[in-house]
């Protein structure tokens, strides 16, 4: 038996919804763990699929951990094996996180080329060059990644903005021999915690939130991880106020980041949607008529990617013709196909999808190909007429705690059901 979405056309929504920890910060925070033999607590991480296989991945190799109600205490003192397998990694393109502080601490590692969401090519050929700038050996045989060598501080230059390979490199660097200069780094919200939180365990950094980072080395036994909590997840807020923009319905969001999401409520602005925004809480007002928008996607400051397939699906409601161009991944339009089962009209060529609207969506059986399409799919159900079905729902909880309560309590008519294998 396997799981599928059913979603009932649910064309008002209502009410608050409380935003989970950020993922893709926690993901990081979890690796860097690595670098430090005492216990780290952390706060408000969030209980979804790839926080449990990285956590499942770190048991593997020695780690203990308590995980319970969003408060995680681990202590990687007993780490006593340095493969990272397939069978974990496959599923998870950020378990390729252990990689920097693995072969920082131990000298040594082996980690399985990663797998995740089929998003098109995110080359880990950044992160070993990197290294190897740093003094590593590394060989890939047999699907995976051979590292070798005591880590030196270097000057890096990253020829492409990389998320992961930022964290990667900060977290070797924080274990290597003397200084490491990183240019071009990246800035997201969920680097500058990392750095915030390894600058408070002992690590000297500066020009943290720059493109440019200085990482003075240490030692494990001088790294000492303060308790923590996990900065707010930046898509699922979005994603939310999403779900309040294509059902053109006044719903709050708490435990947000407004700071974080800028970009986001810009464009929802462009579209007629107005917001009042508190200390971590933002509304989302209905707008009077939701106009077409002009989205390129791009790295933080910028236009997250993440977000873009949840407002194409907004995109199909807006009385025009929208645009949205994906400048990061080849393969993030693989939702177009779905969204226009359901009645969307679009069109892609190359990296820009041109969405006609206003179209009517109808209920049809759709697959999620990745887990922000997924969310796109979702939203899209809540308005089309009659029954949605999302197969391979798997992807949704990858990412998004809680889903299915958080949009019930909104008062979206969903429910999980299952059928048998094919």
């Amino acid at each position: 038996m396997y799981k599928y979405l059913h979603i009932y056309e649910s064309p008002k929504l209502s009410g608050s919804v409380t935003i989970s920890g950020a993922k893709n910060a926690a993901l990081p925070l979890i690796a860097s763990t690595i670098l430090s033999d005492n216990d780290v607590e952390m706060t408000n991480v969030p209980n979804v699929a790839d926080v449990k296989t990285l956590l499942k991945l770190l048991s593997n190799l020695g780690a203990r951990y308590e995980f319970d109600n969003n408060k995680l205490k681990i202590n990687t003192s007993s780490i006593n094996n340095t493969t990272a397998v397939y069978e974990i990694v496959k599923t998870m393109r950020a378990s390729i996180l252990v990689l920097g502080p693995l072969l920082a601490r131990f000298g040594e590692c082996k980690v399985s080329l990663p797998g995740g969401c089929a998003i098109g090519a995110r080359p880990v050929d950044l992160h070993l060059k990197a290294l190897e700038t740093m003094g590593a050996d590394i060989k890939i045989q047999g699907g995976y990644i051979h590292a070798k060598g005591k880590l030196k501080g270097a000057d890096i230059v990253f020829d492409k903005i990389t998320v992961t390979g930022t964290e990667n490199i900060v977290m070797a660097a924080a274990l290597a021999e003397g200084e490491t200069k990183i240019i071009n780094a990246a800035k997201e919200p969920e680097v500058v915690q990392l750095c915030e939180v390894l600058k408070s365990a002992g690590v000297e950094i500066k020009g943290i939130g720059s493109d440019e980072l200085i990482i003075k080395g240490t030692s494990k036994e001088l790294l000492k991880f303060p308790p923590f909590s996990i900065i707010p997840d930046r898509i699922e807020a979005g994603t939310y106020l999403c779900a309040g923009a294509i059902t053109n319905s006044k719903i709050t969001i708490k435990n947000a980041e407004p700071e974080h999401m800028e970009s986001i409520l810009l464009k929802l602005k462009t579209m007629g949607f107005s917001f009042e925004i508190k200390e971590k809480e933002i509304t989302i007002l209905p707008a009077k008529k939701i106009t077409p928008v002009n989205i390129s996607t791009t790295e933080y400051p910028g236009f997250p990617t993440d977000m873009q397939a949840q407002f194409m699906a907004i995109a199909t409601q807006a009385q025009g013709v929208s645009t949205l161009e994906e400048r990061l991944f080849e393969n993030r339009f693989m939702h177009v196909p779905e969204l226009n089962r359901l009645g969307a009209n679009i069109k892609i060529q190359g990296k820009i999808a041109t969405v006609y609207g206003p179209t009517k969506l109808y209920g049809a059986d759709v697959m999620a190909t990745d887990l922000r399409a997924s969310s796109a799919l979702v939203l899209a159900g809540l308005i089309a007429k009659g029954e949605t079905k999302v197969h391979r729902i798997y992807h949704l909880f990858r990412g998004y705690e809680n889903l299915l309560d958080k949009f019930k309590s909104l008062g979206a008519k969903m429910e999980l059901k299952e059928e048998p294998l094919p």
